[in-house]
């Protein structure tokens, strides 16, 4: 999570989030937000982490891989990780607005009994949420002064 979390704070215009992802204490991936920059809804640290893994591994299955990101998947990364395959989630904040692990709603229990992937919520918690309030503190106080 330290390496994901340092990831995420180059971040440069866009929400401060990275995600890894490791098979046999390797890592495979590394993605972070691209929504601004690419101008694509699709762009979040965790798809890219994914879409990155497949190709690397000339796989679309990522059974055995542990996905690490330091905020809740939503709804269409949750999606995504399932039908990947991937083994375990491990994330930093919980996302009370569109968090997919169970702050919001939660697909790893709904969609999720056939590939049993693992969740783990609140790893580096603290710091991943500060992250992300100074991001959205230093966003609102530019849009007051713009």
């Amino acid at each position: 999570m330290e390496i994901a979390l340092d990831l995420a704070k180059k971040v440069k215009y866009d929400v401060p989030v990275a995600a890894l992802i490791i098979k046999d204490n390797v890592l495979i991936s590394k993605g972070t937000n691209k929504v601004e920059i690419l101008e694509d809804a699709t762009a979040h640290a965790e798809l890219r982490a994914i879409k990155d893994a497949s190709e690397n591994l000339s796989e679309w299955r990522l059974n055995n891989c542990v996905l690490y990101t330091t905020l809740e998947p939503c709804a269409m990364c949750a999606g995504a990780i399932i039908n990947s395959r991937i083994s375990k989630v491990i994330f930093g904040a919980y996302d009370l607005n569109a968090g997919a692990c169970g702050s919001k709603i939660n697909l790893f229990g709904d969609l999720n009994k056939e590939n049993q992937t693992e969740v783990i919520g609140g790893i580096m918690e603290l710091e991943a949420g500060k992250l992300l309030k100074d991001f959205f503190a230093i966003r609102r106080l530019n849009l007051i002064i713009t």
